[in-house]
């Protein structure tokens, strides 16, 4: 086969590849027996390879994927823990869980046991997700060399990558995307190796990626599904064929039975939370989910990803993994249909700025001008996407508002120190008789956190509310956050004693928020609970 030329037409960073050599061939010798290369090119362009079609370019990779690591893990610290990121470390608290009303249970065990080894504290947890936004460059470079990739090539993707808000916001907090993103990565690359080489045991790889994936979030199903919709429409049609694909299909399931089991014996949770979630943020999701997309990554490498998924289609060589291109559109579909947000689909990205990165590569040749035309842009994108992506400037910066994860990020030592103050103005045959009621899970962790002499903490968000009722000699209650009509409906009594802020002026969800002491509780706690409990994201 003829291996990928660089941008001055060499052949560059060439692994060799066994061409079979028997009788069918014999006639492509030439008269001193040596093999015509361009005939046997044409030949055997459609039979998959048996390694990659370049040498990655591990060092570059590497160097890429490592310097962001470093940089992740020096602003971990900055503004605070992620709304999430406390949640997380509530559920992880109670020990290891089959499954939660919101999410399978990798996350909240994965931040606990990092909270055990590394301490408890914010930078601790982030740990995790530096590393696995490193890996995640690492395997989008990988996917680049599948394809073909110059050395130039697979640079281009490990720094588009590593630059882009996808990556360095979801490397920066430990969150379910977090190791969903890495999950995606990992099951594209052994995709494409599987459809490319045309080696069965890949499918065994993608099956065991899947199955544990699935305990991290449901939604990288939507790869799966995406994909066989994909080779049934556009081939190759002969995978199906393929025994190995049953295997990896059937790993996947047997891996994932637990967690599959659990949703199964209670009621189907995550169907209630999407459906509870397309409910109130659908609608929205849809408006934003185009424009979202250009967000991920900035609007010049969106236009590389682009080249990518066109090239997909129109590229002979890529042939055998032209299915990835209308997966992705049956992801998207599905996605847009459900209500979702844009990064439910973010890890397809990575695979296709891979190959648009390929594309770029050979479209740039040893054009000057289109090349500094494309680093400038490049580079103007990464600027932004930093700034964007991660807390590099003043909590009261103007990119605060533009990226929720900083937003989110705000004022929790101070919330808990304006609830512990309400506690604390209460007469002192009160106080033994309060709890605190908070409205949602990042109330409930940020006190969880930083509530140091505080009463027990209950709230009615997704999985808390298992955690209730109140004991029943409860009957004053400090409520943070919560309506002021369901208060009253249940108390004789309510006074709203102050109100969250941030002390730096970011409007968030919690800024403004009231504080409210009730007294004389109108009906046993048992009867009043059922209503606090509510879904959201």
């Amino acid at each position: 086969m003829i291996a990928p030329s660089g941008p001055d037409g060499a052949v560059t960073d060439v692994v060799p590849h066994e061409v079979p050599h028997d009788a069918a061939y014999d006639w492509l010798s030439t008269a001193d027996g040596a093999v015509d290369v361009a005939a046997v090119a044409v030949e055997v362009r459609d039979v998959p390879v048996a390694g990659p079609r370049v040498r990655p370019a591990w060092r570059t990779a590497a160097a890429v994927a490592c310097a962001v690591v470093v940089l992740l893990l020096a602003l971990a610290g900055r503004y605070g823990y992620n709304v999430d990121e406390l949640y997380f470390r509530l559920l992880g608290e109670r020990g290891w869980a089959w499954g939660y009303t919101d999410q399978p249970p990798l996350v909240p065990a994965l931040v606990h046991a990092t909270t055990q080894v590394l301490g408890d504290s914010v930078w601790a947890i982030r740990v995790p997700a530096a590393l696995c936004a490193g890996a995640v460059v690492l395997l989008g470079t990988l996917i680049a060399a599948e394809l073909g990739g110059s050395r130039r090539a697979q640079t281009l993707a490990a720094l588009g990558l590593g630059s882009s808000f996808l990556v360095l916001s979801v490397g920066h907090i430990m969150v379910t995307t977090t190791l969903d993103l890495l999950a995606w990565s990992a099951l594209l690359l052994c995709v494409v190796r599987a459809l490319l080489r045309g080696q069965g045991r890949w499918w065994v790889w993608a099956g065991i990626v899947l199955g544990l994936a699935l305990y991290a979030k449901y939604i990288v199903a939507l790869l799966p599904v995406g994909l066989l919709v994909g080779l049934a429409l556009v081939g190759p049609r002969k995978v199906f064929r393929d025994r190995w694909l049953y295997a990896g299909i059937a790993l996947a399931l047997v891996i994932g039975a637990p967690n599959l089991i659990y949703q199964a014996t209670h009621d189907f949770p995550q169907l209630q939370m999407a459906d509870a979630l397309g409910a109130t943020d659908g609608p929205m999701n849809r408006v934003i989910f185009v424009p979202s997309l250009v967000i991920l990554f900035g609007p010049v490498p969106t236009v590389v990803w682009a080249a990518g998924l066109v090239r997909l289609l129109r590229d002979p060589a890529w042939r055998p993994v032209r299915g990835l291109a209308p997966a992705f559109g049956v992801a998207v579909a599905l996605t847009i249909y459900g209500g979702g947000r844009p990064d439910y689909v973010g890890g397809f990205l990575i695979a296709l700025f891979a190959a648009g990165a390929v594309a770029v590569d050979r479209w740039l040749g040893q054009r000057r001008f289109r090349q500094v035309l494309l680093g400038g842009g490049l580079a103007a994108s990464a600027v932004l996407q930093l700034l964007m992506a991660l807390p590099v400037l003043p909590q009261n910066s103007p990119f605060t508002p533009l990226n929720n994860i900083s937003l989110e990020s705000v004022g929790w030592p101070r919330l808990a120190d304006q609830v512990r103050t309400a506690y604390r103005a209460l007469p002192p045959e009160q106080r033994e008789r309060a709890v605190v009621l908070a409205d949602n899970l990042g109330e409930s962790g940020a006190l969880d956190r930083y509530g140091h002499g505080l009463p027990p903490v209950y709230s009615g968000h997704n999985e808390l509310h298992k955690w209730g009722p109140p004991p029943e000699w409860a009957d004053v209650v400090v409520a943070v956050g919560v309506e002021r009509p369901r208060l009253a409906a249940d108390f004789r009594s309510c006074t709203v004693v102050g109100h969250l802020d941030n002390g730096v002026g970011v409007e968030n969800a919690e800024q403004g928020k009231p504080v409210t002491v009730c007294h004389g509780r109108r009906a046993p706690w048992a009867r009043l609970w059922p209503a606090y409990h509510y879904l959201s994201g």
